[in-house]
């Protein structure tokens, strides 16, 4: 038991120091860009914008740390926080992770386990990245080529797909609200794209626990 706390406090120190660090480090880049080139923003225009676009962005914030905790675990959670693309990466490669070891993300194996997952995903997407930039070039004439372009635009649909079929056969009832609620929101409102996957996400959870709540109390589950 003490030390499962000693962990856990250790990951909370370490993970909102790393989280202020990042924030702050995201902050200074327009900061010092902006002094170093002597073009600072118009104040009254900027906070305009920020009126009209950051109560969205608070939301979607604070609902995804109530969305992610449980299914990634306190240290799973603060490193994707910290690396990023959540949905489209550290979210399956941890639900798989945790889905082989047969562990949940809130027993101490499934902390162990999905913080892990994330991190290998974190430093394979940076050595991805990495082999990128410096092959673009000479790859770039296949990777435009006509047979391979079709392939690329069906990389996260495959992805998401395998991962569907895993979690709607172990509770096929309780995924046909939420797959038709997201099918009717991305078929019948045109402005819901891909850029929008990541708020998508906690409003589809939102309403699956609505959902399932409902259902127990009426014994369907």
């Amino acid at each position: 038991m003490k030390a499962q706390l000693s962990y856990m406090n250790s990951m909370h120190r370490w993970g909102k120091i790393w989280g202020l660090g990042v924030a702050a480090v995201i902050f200074a880049v327009p900061v010092v860009v902006s002094i170093i080139f002597g073009c600072l923003p118009e104040w009254a225009a900027l906070g305009k914008a920020l009126f009209a676009t950051l109560p969205m962005y608070w939301a979607v914030g604070i609902v995804e740390v109530f969305t992610y905790v449980p299914m990634l675990g306190a240290g799973g959670t603060y490193l994707a926080f910290v690396t990023g693309n959540i949905s489209n990466m550290k979210l399956p490669c941890a639900v798989d992770a945790m889905e082989r070891a047969k562990v949940k993300a809130s027993s101490e194996e499934g902390e162990v386990i999905s913080t892990i997952a994330i991190a290998v995903s974190s430093i394979v997407t940076t050595l991805i990245i990495l082999l990128g930039v410096v092959l673009i070039i000479p790859l770039t004439p296949i990777l435009e080529s006509p047979v391979l372009e079709p392939a690329f635009g069906m990389i996260l649909p495959a992805l998401f797909g395998g991962l569907a079929v895993v979690f709607i056969s172990k509770n096929a009832k309780l995924a046909i609200a939420p797959v038709l609620l997201m099918l009717a929101l991305f078929i019948f409102v045109p402005a819901l794209n891909a850029s929008t996957v990541g708020i998508m996400v906690p409003v589809g959870v939102v309403f699956t626990v609505c959902v399932a709540r409902i259902m127990y109390k009426k014994g369907m589950l």
